[in-house]
């Protein structure tokens, strides 16, 4: 057995990725990792008694090449007797109707594709159902069970996407990045199988040495070197630079981090499913009473959900004194405890404000509004989370300011302030460029307000200006925070959107000065 694939299976045993009897449909692209992992786990089967199947998805990106990929596959399995499982999909397609990028798209059809074969063959009458989804090697066996579903990501890839997270923002949950499993459930939330991740101790180029080694041909993906994916310039660019100028060893570095932001997040996962037992209490908000329901509901060690099937949604109330006496990292996961209950989308700056207020004993207003109608009620011994009443109509007070560039404006309704600066031509490097304007396509004063019905925006990387109401509604953005919405007007033409790419027309160029707008929430939102 040669050195790398001892090294595997001392580490899917001490991570108990796999066990005797378990049968496993191994992702394989045609790639180095993946037909490693296929080679490495051909060896290690028998030691490990699985049964061992091949998956591909073609996500007919390349036209030819991507079909080509695909036949290298099936030779593959055919070569070593296994079970392969494909399906395909117009992945571009996708992401244009769900206005997602290409990476996303994929990755989306992919995994639905892995859970479905895993939800497909947990069933009864499991392999009738998979001979339509199979094209058998020429074996005499009858169609493999899976429960585990192997993917090929490599202690590379934990560190791309750890510092992907970093750069785009990340909580702790972010931070660690590719879990080693992923459990699935079927319709009824039963669960119905893994997806593993076996590699994740072990580096590209030692895989790549390894299929030398073996004499063991692979299949390379043109797209992996177009620089217009954000994972392809990390790789090319961030990482190199990183280990050459500042951490040779940023790479294990960074999967270190991984790991243990994965094991703080378990810590925490179990403090705030025992505090949701006793600290949190759910009641049936006024407007619902007389409508049904079983009045006052407790979530007990975070296991009971809210039974929403009769339309109610709870109130959540939190003994504010308790409250302020936990620490701050405390406060914030609870915040964001409730809000995953409520199904409220509380992003930092919504967790920031709720604890600011929560801690204020001044300002003329004791109530906050949140995301999609919920509101946050301050009272001397309680915080209150406000269900919003359907009954009540969307009310939205327009507003409108000018301010000059470079400048500052609050936004009272919003609870935030807007500060505009102007960077010179040699500082923009820091910056995404997706946020800058070009400063000499603006005029000296400008207007922020909230959008109005029939404005319309057009975002860089789309074909054409779409509605703002559109916009929002596709980001899932509801009332009241969906009407106060702040747009930035230059001579009647929206030129930013909260959240959304600068106009491709207005964007920074190069050798110009350039405008960046940033969002901050006010110092006390007890002003508002």
């Amino acid at each position: 057995m040669r050195s790398l694939a001892q090294r595997l299976l001392i580490h899917i045993r001490q991570h108990e990725l796999l066990k005797a009897g378990d049968r496993v449909g191994v992702a394989v692209s045609g790639g180095i990792d993946s037909v490693a992992l296929l080679r490495l786990l051909l060896e290690l089967r028998g030691e490990l008694g699985i049964v061992l199947s091949v998956v591909h998805f073609n996500h007919k990106l390349r036209g030819a090449e991507s079909d080509a990929d695909e036949q290298f596959v099936a030779e593959l399995a055919r070569r070593h007797d296994l079970e392969f499982f494909c399906d395909s999909d117009d992945v571009a397609g996708h992401a244009r109707e769900e206005g997602v990028s290409l990476e996303t798209a994929a990755r989306e059809l992919r995994y639905g594709f892995f859970r479905s074969l895993l939800e497909v063959t947990s069933g009864a009458n499991a392999p009738a159902q998979i001979e339509s989804l199979s094209r058998s090697a020429e074996s005499a066996a009858p169609p493999a069970v899976l429960n585990k579903v192997a993917t090929a990501h490599t202690l590379d890839d934990q560190a791309e996407t750890v510092l992907m997270r970093v750069i785009r923002g990340a909580g702790l949950r972010g931070l660690g990045g590719i879990h080693p499993r992923i459990p699935v459930e079927d319709e009824h939330g039963e669960t119905c199988g893994e997806i593993i991740r076996p590699l994740l101790a072990t580096r590209r180029h030692e895989l790549e040495q390894y299929l030398k080694e073996i004499a063991q041909p692979w299949r390379e993906d043109s797209s992996n070197s177009e620089t217009h994916f954000t994972r392809n310039r990390v790789r090319q660019l961030v990482v190199p630079l990183l280990e050459k100028e500042f951490n040779p060893a940023i790479t294990e570095t960074l999967a270190e981090l991984a790991e243990i932001a994965r094991g703080e997040e378990d810590f925490w996962d179990n403090e705030i499913a025992g505090w949701m037992g006793t600290a949190v209490h759910w009641s049936e908000p006024e407007w619902a009473r007389g409508r049904g329901g079983n009045g006052l509901i407790q979530i007990s060690n975070g296991e009971d959900r809210i039974d929403k099937s009769s339309g109610l949604v709870m109130n959540a109330t939190v003994d504010r004194v308790w409250f302020l006496g936990e620490p701050i990292a405390a406060q914030r996961r609870l915040i964001k405890a409730i809000g995953d209950e409520a199904d409220i989308p509380l992003e930092f700056r919504h967790v920031d404000e709720i604890l600011r207020f929560a801690a204020s004993e001044t300002g003329s207003r004791n109530a906050l509004f949140l995301p999609r109608g919920w509101k946050v009620r301050r009272e001397p011994e309680q915080l209150v989370f406000l269900t919003p009443d359907p009954s009540e109509p969307d009310t939205v007070q327009n507003y409108e300011y000018e301010f000059e560039v470079p400048g500052q404006v609050i936004l009272r309704e919003t609870g935030t302030i807007l500060e505009v600066r102007r960077i010179p031509a040699a500082g923009e490097a820091g910056y995404n460029p997706d946020h800058l304007l070009d400063a000499e396509s603006l005029p000296r004063r400008l207007r922020v307000r909230n959008w109005r019905p029939g404005d319309r925006f057009w975002p860089a990387h789309t074909k054409s200006p779409k509605k703002i109401k559109d916009l929002l509604q596709e980001r899932h953005v509801a009332q009241p925070e969906r009407g106060l919405w702040p747009v930035i007007v230059s001579e009647g033409e929206i030129v930013w959107m909260r959240g959304f790419p600068s106009p491709a027309k207005l964007r920074a160029k190069p050798g110009r000065d350039s405008v960046t707008i940033t969002e901050m929430p006010l110092p006390d939102p007890a002003i508002r």
